[in-house]
């Protein structure tokens, strides 16, 4: 199983959301914080990405910027550009501005971007995702991020004119948009000062770890032990539990159970299975033992947490 795809899975509630947008010098917008993550694409001219609190960031052709962890921030033609408030819509869409009338011969617009919006439920963050910095930049660099380049121009190319299909060609090269910038992230950024993998990125890069945590996902309902799991990498059980614990965060099967029932709570939120098949599905044997460990993580019954979820 794919431990990133997993761990976005987990976390996604409802569809994406994009826009592209024609600017004229000068401009601004302002996002508010929300509980969702939002990207920001460069297809042509500059901007300037101003996180709350944080240092601006200039933004070349072809710059890709995310912004996790739903933080308000600013995206400016200029540093002293005054913004115009962006509020998402009830179904987490970022709208367009009001913008004046363009004269035809004032040529082409200054920056085109693309704009969207990922809902996120952060109830249950996977720490690969939460690890991630305030704003993830990727810089337009030739020959890198191929993939991520082709995912922005086929959105580009789809956002640019409505045609047949468009609806579900874009919300599916969202999804894939989000992976790649993920993916980008963690292979070639996610590393410390002497260019070595670090945080979640050598948990997902160290052999062992990473076989231990494919076999989680995979099957999260069988009644996996640290000596099986540390088997699946030959490492013996203490050696593995420690090399676990120092990079994941948490021991093999505190991570395990907290993996169970984030699947849990994605199945209760998108599937009408019974609870007794939601149960087996992450490893209980019965109903009752499950209700009980599921309501000491969220602090409800799984019956309940259902119906607030719909």
């Amino acid at each position: 199983m794919d431990v990133l795809s997993d761990a976005v899975a987990a976390m996604r509630t409802g569809l994406p959301h994009s826009s592209r947008r024609d600017e004229y010098a000068p401009w601004g917008m302002r996002f508010e914080a929300s509980e969702g993550a939002g990207f920001h694409v460069v297809l042509r001219g500059s901007a300037w990405l101003v996180p709350a609190g944080g240092r601006p960031l200039a933004l070349g052709p072809g710059d890709v910027a995310f912004l996790p962890h739903g933080r308000g921030h600013a995206l400016l033609s200029a540093p002293e550009a005054e913004p115009r408030d962006v509020r998402l819509g009830p179904d987490g869409r970022w709208p367009r501005p009001a913008s004046p009338v363009r004269d035809p011969s004032a040529g082409p617009p200054d920056t085109v971007l693309l704009c969207g919006a990922y809902l996120l439920d952060r109830s249950r963050a996977h720490p690969l995702l939460t690890g991630l910095p305030e704003v993830v930049h990727l810089p337009a660099t030739i020959g890198a991020h191929r993939s991520l380049r082709a995912a922005v121009d086929l959105l580009g190319a789809e956002l640019e004119e409505a045609r047949p299909g468009a609806d579900t060609i874009v919300t599916s090269l969202l999804d894939t948009l989000l992976l790649y910038i993920l993916r980008a992230w963690w292979e070639r950024e996610g590393q410390d000062g002497a260019g070595q993998p670090s945080g979640w990125a050598a948990a997902l890069a160290d052999p062992a770890v990473a076989a231990a945590l494919r076999a989680v996902h995979g099957d999260p309902a069988h009644p996996w032990t640290v000596e099986e799991l540390g088997a699946r990498g030959g490492l013996s059980r203490a050696a593995f539990a420690r090399r676990f614990t120092a990079l994941v965060g948490e021991p093999p099967l505190a991570y395990l159970t907290w993996w169970r029932m984030t699947t849990a709570g994605r199945l209760l939120r998108t599937d009408d299975l019974p609870l007794r098949t939601v149960a087996r599905r992450t490893g209980y044997a019965s109903e009752f033992a499950f209700a009980k460990a599921f309501k000491r993580a969220y602090g409800v019954p799984p019956g309940r947490y259902r119906r607030r979820a719909s």
